[in-house]
């Protein structure tokens, strides 16, 4: 874990991406990141890597809209901040779309200085679009001016590469991981258990091993506020005795099972 010293710089560093996209100020938002960074918005999508590709994201998704982050919790593990928040994107004066999100930042020290190695964002791209088409003709304009962005500026490639994003789990995997929950919040490691792979692996964050009964003593009378799915992950914000945190399950395609889980207490 880091220093309460480097958890404010890592805080601090991560704050600056919302201030650049407020100020619309390209230069300073793409300035973040390192020059070998990757970019996965939704997670499922093809990410975005380099500061030439970074840069390309910028144009397409963020400079012609107003974007507002209502942040409701931040967490440090490690060089990771992840941030539990709900996205309001102005599409244009009469669309705006409020998204539930997470975000994902790795963080990495160079030349004195932390800067973002990889962002990750986990929200539903079908829920979006779901929302912003029930704007009816308001939709119009903005969905005319998103659709010539993609083809202009991220081109055919990357056109495809965003709509690959609608691939994510869904309702059946969020249903198995809100059993899995229900199970360890009642103290059931055996029904737990059964939600999981043979060959799942349990961490504390990315790499500490955290068996089953240790997440069932974080986890216990644990209740969860917000699941979304993105790619192959289904991503769930949660409160028990021991606080808050946030919870990554990967799930098998097909079958029922959980392959991985990743746990981030506050």
């Amino acid at each position: 874990m880091v220093v309460p010293l480097d958890r404010e710089r890592l805080l601090a560093a991560v704050e600056r991406s919302p201030q650049a996209v407020t100020a619309h100020d390209r230069e300073a938002w793409v300035g973040l990141f390192t020059v070998d960074a990757s970019i996965e918005d939704p997670v499922g999508s093809r990410p975005h890597v380099g500061t030439a590709e970074i840069g390309r994201f910028y144009d397409t998704f963020i400079e012609p809209r107003d974007i507002t982050f209502h942040r409701d919790l931040d967490i440090v593990f490690g060089t990771v901040v992840l941030r539990d928040l709900e996205l309001e994107v102005a599409m244009g004066p009469a669309v705006t779309m409020h998204i539930p999100a997470y975000l994902r930042y790795d963080l990495r020290e160079a030349h004195g200085e932390w800067r973002i190695a990889e962002l990750r964002a986990y929200w539903e791209l079908p829920a979006m679009m779901a929302q912003f088409l029930r704007t009816g003709s308001r939709a119009m304009s903005p969905a005319l001016q998103m659709s010539r962005d993609l083809l202009v500026i991220q081109r055919l490639r990357g056109t495809a590469g965003f709509m690959s994003g609608f691939r994510r789990v869904g309702a059946r995997h969020k249903r198995l991981v809100q059993t899995f929950l229900d199970a360890l919040a009642r103290g059931d490691k055996a029904t737990a258990m059964r939600a999981l792979a043979p060959s799942a692996a349990t961490t504390l964050g990315d790499n500490d091993a955290l068996d089953i009964a240790e997440l069932a003593e974080q986890l216990y009378r644990a209740q969860w506020s917000k699941m979304n799915g993105s790619g192959p992950t289904v991503t769930v914000s949660l409160n028990s005795g021991h606080g808050r945190g946030i919870m990554f399950a990967d799930v098998a395609w097909r079958g029922n099972t959980i392959t991985k889980i990743r746990y981030f207490p506050a």
